[in-house]
């Protein structure tokens, strides 16, 4: 059996207390757009991808935390890669987990389903497959812009059960999933 790779570097997100300051600096540099923006997130693009850029806006998320200037809670939250196929990342979910290694965070934004997995030194990797890139012009995804946490399990069995994929790329209901704290905004 061939490798199962990602197609694609997909995103890079990053935690900023110069959260207008970001967004401005990457829309001149990289001639982004603002794909959707609200007080605690920006997403931009520069191409046909969703975004290729977030910011998490900390001053939003951590108030009461002061801007020392330091970089105690600013920086590269993950980087995403993209599969073509949800059976290429259910695959390499499958495989992962025989290794011993798990996702700490698998969820459906919207946008894209994703599994997020963390390195030996704590870096976050977002892998993913592109649900629907329309979803984040919705009013469901102002509503809910972080998404809904899902079973990998219940996703790898339902495919390998034959349910088409178009059924289990659909943003499923639910609440929105908390951001693991010992792995989300730091």
């Amino acid at each position: 059996m061939s490798p199962i790779r990602p197609t694609k570097f997909a995103h890079i997100v990053y935690q900023t207390r110069r959260f207008e300051e970001m967004v401005d600096w990457y829309q001149k540099v990289f001639e982004a757009t603002v794909v959707y923006q609200n007080l605690a997130l920006a997403f931009l693009t520069y191409d046909e991808e969703h975004h290729r850029f977030a910011f998490i806006n900390m001053a939003a998320f951590k108030p009461d935390v002061p801007d020392t200037g330091g970089r105690s809670d600013v920086g590269v939250n993950h980087t995403a890669y993209t599969y073509a196929h949800l059976g290429d990342l259910l695959d390499t979910y499958e495989r992962l987990k025989q290794a011993g290694i798990a996702p700490y965070w698998p969820i459906h934004h919207g946008i894209t389903l994703s599994l997020y997995y963390q390195d030996p030194d704590g870096n976050r990797i977002e892998f993913q497959v592109d649900a629907d890139n329309e979803y984040m012009l919705s009013e469901a995804f102002a509503a809910n812009p972080i998404g809904v946490t899902i079973d990998p399990e219940a996703w790898l069995s339902q495919y390998r059960s034959g349910v088409p994929v178009e059924q289990l790329m659909v943003m499923p209901t639910g609440a929105m999933s908390p951001i693991p704290v010992e792995h989300g905004i730091s």
